[in-house]
């Protein structure tokens, strides 16, 4: 490829017991105000931030980073068939930040919410990428995006890390126990633990009530820089 996949941050907050929701699919309040502070952080050190249309669905997200300075990233959101509803905050706050919708279907809606303001882009494989998840990057890349920040849900972030594409990964863990909810990662196809994603380097630190640890996976160096723990 001419143009490098973008890097790759992948962050989420998870109960003691490694849950991102409950049963219900709760996750609201998931994390101390300092650690929505660093997530709100994340988004704006990124050029873009990318969600699965599930997570929007759920829980109708802004993605924007209100809590600090700076700028808002792009919003990408993983859309197969353009379901995005139009009356979602996403589709209603394209004015504040960029709202891009990747998908492969048919396109149906793309008329009626590229009218709204969303950006609708097709992936197909990307010569030099492949297919899956590398084509999404590659469509990005693309498009000039040299960073992106994973923020859910769970079936993204596992596709991510299960597909190699993470260079680093930044979990918040919080003081409670929830027992049985939404897994933050799920099958990566680990039988051994030879086979467990090993970093080539990590650190932790305290942030309010909870514990946040940083790995990275590779050697290249983030565009920019988090705050407060890199």
């Amino acid at each position: 490829m001419k143009t490098p996949l973008p890097y790759v941050t992948v962050s989420y907050a998870q109960s003691l017991d490694g849950r991102i929701a409950t049963k219900s699919g709760d996750s609201r309040g998931l994390g101390s105000p300092e650690s929505l502070v660093l997530a709100h952080q994340l988004r704006r050190d990124h050029q873009a931030i990318l969600v699965g249309i599930g997570t929007v669905l759920t829980d109708d997200p802004q993605l924007t980073c209100r809590l600090v300075q700076g700028r808002n990233p792009i919003r990408v959101i993983l859309d197969t068939e353009l379901r995005l509803p139009l009356e979602s905050k996403l589709a209603t706050t394209v004015s504040q930040a960029p709202v891009w919708l990747l998908y492969r279907g048919n396109g149906a809606r793309k008329g009626e919410l590229e009218a709204a303001g969303c950006r609708c882009l097709k992936v197909n494989d990307y010569p030099g990428a492949g297919k899956g998840l590398p084509a999404v990057l590659g469509t990005l890349a693309n498009q000039g995006v040299s960073s992106v920040f994973v923020e859910g849900g769970a079936q993204v972030i596992t596709s991510f890390l299960g597909s190699g594409l993470v260079d680093r990964l930044i979990t918040v863990t919080v003081p409670v126990v929830l027992g049985k909810g939404i897994e933050a990662v799920g099958d990566l196809g680990v039988v051994n633990l030879t086979q467990a994603l090993r970093p080539l380097s990590w650190k932790r630190w305290e942030l309010g009530p909870d514990q946040v640890t940083e790995l990275r996976f590779t050697p290249r160096q983030a565009p920019e820089e988090i705050l407060g723990g890199s």
